[in-house]
């Protein structure tokens, strides 16, 4: 009799322990049939209807989301804000259309595109209302870590003898477009076939901000196949091009405290070869490493740690030559970038993929969705020796977690 009662003992412990374990301290913002959620901790809440909503982005300090309100021709392309403390949708002025913001790094101000024009919202009642005019002509930008100033590109010039240099500026958010406040950061000579592009964009900054990378993305159809990823100094005094690479933002990142540029490298629109994580320290580009083994791909990334870095891997397809292009059955693995050693992490069932880690903390997550459906569920497991548990059911994309600055 008393073994039996501590059996049940241990039972009743072990499930409790489990569903404690289940519990996930995280919050995200996230699309299901098209329209805004959130999640904090385990209750999942509806915040539009009705809507086509993507590009959802956190504030800095996580009170409102920024997410853009569309159509499914790409032809609408509204910006709103959610306020999570008033539970209320609005936008920031009478309306607002642009596909490219930003959060400043500092505040809860809006830095946004809206045809060529950079503009930021003005701030009323404690949240963006209202807007200021900063400098025409920009297609990329970010802010700079300071909050007060913000990096920004204008296209190239096509002359009768070619596309001219890329321009880089530094603005004040005060500029007000006025000529004299726009500072010259640096100028991307280009030249063909070394170094042709005729824009740049997806600046981001390196942790300690000395240093600031971005793509140089050359006409549309080149863009398809390779663009050039590049640094420059915080002061716009050095500038080099690290690789080659596809257009996709979320394939470059900085490492969490040393100065290390995780990307994948590699030329050609289609995934079945040649795309290898690769480790490039700075100053000295010329200093990399490729860590994908023979006979695979590496198809995203994240850093988990200073010393290991997750990628989505798939076996490469070098038979493939034409026909439908091949579906890359993509597991995660992670990479110890000191010790080489490579470990999977996780294992997906037949015709399901695992895409786009993210790390918070100590928790890993991921998209995985069947290869014949776009709408998958996010798995996490907190430590990577963890156990995996599905976090959200259903959902038409990977979650856009809030992290604290």
């Amino acid at each position: 009799m008393g073994f039996r009662i501590l059996l049940i003992l241990i039972f009743i412990s072990f499930h409790f322990s489990t569903m404690v374990s289940a519990k996930v301290p995280l919050k995200a913002a996230f699309i299901r049939d098209h329209q805004l959620w959130m999640k904090k901790g385990e209750k999942e809440i509806q915040l539009t209807k009705n809507r086509y909503v993507y590009g959802q982005e956190w504030s800095y300090d996580g009170r409102f989301i920024a997410y853009i309100d569309g159509d499914e021709k790409g032809e609408k392309t509204d910006l709103f804000i959610y306020d999570t403390k008033e539970k209320e949708n609005y936008q920031p002025y009478v309306r607002v259309e642009s596909n490219y913001f930003k959060w400043s790094p500092i505040k809860n101000q809006l830095a946004y595109n809206s045809h060529g024009v950079l503009n930021v919202t003005k701030v009323k009642n404690g949240r963006p209302q209202g807007f200021e005019n900063v400098s025409l002509g920009v297609s990329g930008f970010e802010w700079f870590p300071n909050g007060k100033e913000l990096i920004a590109a204008s296209q190239s010039s096509l002359r009768p003898t070619g596309w001219g240099p890329i321009p880089l500026y530094r603005i004040p958010v005060d500029a007000n477009l006025i000529a004299d406040k726009m500072k010259h950061f640096y100028t991307i000579q280009t030249k063909e076939p070394d170094l042709f592009a005729i824009d740049a964009d997806y600046f981001k900054w390196s942790n300690d901000g000395k240093w600031v990378s971005f793509l140089a993305t050359p006409t549309a159809s080149w863009a398809m196949d390779s663009n050039l990823l590049c640094v420059i100094s915080s002061k716009g005094e050095r500038f080099q091009v690290v690789g080659k690479m596809l257009g996709f933002k979320d394939w470059m990142k900085w490492a969490p405290t040393a100065n290390q540029l995780a990307y994948i490298s590699g030329e050609g629109r289609f995934f079945v070869e040649n795309k290898k994580m690769t480790i490039a320290d700075m100053p000295t580009s010329q200093q990399q490493k490729e860590f994908t083994p023979e006979g695979f791909v590496d198809l995203d990334l994240e850093w988990y740690s200073p010393d290991k870095v997750i990628v989505a891997r798939a076996k490469e397809n070098k038979e493939w030559k034409e026909g439908p292009v091949p579906t890359m059955f993509t597991a995660l693995y992670a990479i110890n970038i000191r010790t080489e050693e490579q470990k999977q992490l996780s294992f997906p069932k037949k015709n399901e993929m695992d895409e786009i880690p993210q790390v918070v903390g100590s928790y890993l997550s991921w998209f995985r969705k069947k290869a014949t459906e776009y709408k998958g569920d996010v798995w996490m497991k907190d430590d990577l020796n963890g156990q995996e548990q599905i976090w959200l059911k259903n959902v038409d994309s990977a979650p856009v977690f809030f992290t604290p600055k």
